[in-house]
């Protein structure tokens, strides 16, 4: 498998589409992205990694969940610009649940998507970040009908209309914290972080990003932090 890595032209391509296929019944049960180092980690260990093209980063299929990929066999196409990972796959391969992520089905006749039923296992959410499983959600409700999903009506709205939301609901967070009502904080906080999840879905800015900020900042104290930013 070693051949795979040497046949890419990687100053060509930085990233290359890889789909994954089931081993035991050939389903197809996700489309990731491949960087030079993530595939050089999936060929050594031979547990699939990928590059996050939202995180920004390498990650490891079901570093969260617990539901990893064997790979048994790496397949590059003719144009050596996409693969094919043979995977034996733990658990399920989609975070929603499913077992592959392509579930919806769209139909010839009409111009709409059917859905399948519910995820199998809706217990599933409570083993992912909230944070990335709720701003994933919101992405998906990006091109449904606006009078069926809140989320969908505010993305629709775009950056002013989605920003006063965010003022608004950051004010009622601050009269709560003015107040001193402990649940009232706790319900407000949360339509906060939900409304900012909002604004960051409609701009594509995954909050792994955020959270890797918070995390480069610390040990370095907020007088500092600013000072060395850009001057704008």
């Amino acid at each position: 498998m070693q051949n795979v890595l040497e046949q890419i032209d990687w100053e060509r391509y930085e990233l290359i589409p890889t789909i994954v296929q089931n081993q035991e019944d050939k389903q197809v049960l996700m489309l990731a992205y491949s960087s030079k180092q993530s595939l050089a980690l999936s060929v050594q260990n031979k547990i699939a990694h990928y590059f996050s093209r939202s995180k920004q980063r390498i990650w490891q299929k079901g570093e969260q969940s617990g539901h990893i990929q064997h790979i048994k066999e790496i397949l590059l196409d003719c144009d050596n610009d996409s693969l094919i990972f043979i995977v034996q796959q733990v658990g399920v391969a989609c975070h929603t649940g499913e077992k592959s992520c392509f579930f919806k089905g769209i139909a010839f006749d009409e111009n709409y998507i059917v859905e399948n039923p519910a995820p199998q296992n809706p217990h599933l959410q409570g083993v992912y970040h909230i944070l990335d499983e709720l701003y994933h959600t919101i992405q998906s409700r990006r091109n449904e009908n606006t009078q069926c999903s809140y989320s969908a009506s505010l993305l629709a709205k775009g950056a002013n209309g989605i920003g006063k939301k965010i003022i608004e609901e950051a004010g009622e967070f601050c009269f709560a914290l003015k107040d001193k009502e402990e649940q009232a904080i706790i319900y407000e906080c949360a339509d906060l972080l939900y409304h900012t999840l909002v604004g960051l879905a409609s701009v594509h800015i995954s909050p792994e990003l955020i959270l890797q900020e918070l995390q480069r900042r610390t040990g370095q104290s907020g007088i500092e932090e600013k000072a060395s930013r850009p001057s704008s």
